[in-house]
């Protein structure tokens, strides 16, 4: 998910430069460097801008016009395009540089392992729960109705037997970069894995 306005940044969060990349360069290469199969970015505001610092090879890029009607018009546009022989999709967010991929495969596993008993997983830190969740494919369509910035919510709290929570040992899962406060913090940070 990649199509916001950064209101809150007051400019285009995407396009941030971190360790010699932008922002969402990252997120896409550890999504390539992960046993994640198929990548869907999803781009509304500034998405020319955008696209012109990207390296998207092998990447599915497609258009929000609704952009402005919060994120979870773009997470309905990227859940229409999964491919149909898809088991589980992730949520993942434009602005989280340094989730590496060894956070997704950790609940890729977790999926192969748990599933269909388990449907949802969610990767937390200390306990409190990040970005991004896994759900299996069948929450599609519960998704594709969803309206609003909290939808996702809605529907793991709708199916509780069927999360699962996967500890890990990054708070990067936990951060993402909303306001030039946490721009600075990520700047700052010693150890880029995200680790505490």
């Amino acid at each position: 998910m990649a199509a916001g306005e950064g209101k809150r940044m007051g400019k285009t969060k995407q396009l941030l430069t971190w360790q010699g990349k932008v922002v969402l360069q990252h997120v896409l290469d550890h999504l390539r460097r992960s046993r994640v199969q198929e990548i869907v970015l999803v781009l509304g505001h500034d998405r020319e801008r955008i696209l012109a610092e990207l390296d998207t090879q092998d990447v599915r890029v497609i258009f929000n016009p609704e952009f402005s009607e919060g994120m979870s018009s773009s997470i309905r546009k990227g859940v229409a395009a999964i491919h149909p022989e898809a088991k589980a999709f992730f949520i993942v967010l434009g602005d989280q540089p340094a989730v590496g991929p060894e956070i997704y495969d950790r609940l890729t596993a977790e999926f192969n392992r748990r599933y269909p008993e388990k449907t949802i997983f969610i990767p937390t830190h200390q306990e409190r729960r990040g970005h991004p969740p896994l759900f299996a494919v069948r929450h599609g369509e519960e998704i594709l109705d969803i309206r609003g910035d909290v939808g996702l919510r809605a529907i793991i709290e709708k199916h509780p037997q069927e999360v699962m929570t996967v500890e890990v040992e990054t708070e990067a899962i936990l951060e993402d970069v909303d306001t030039p406060e946490q721009y600075e913090k990520m700047r700052n940070r010693k150890n880029p894995g995200g680790r505490s």
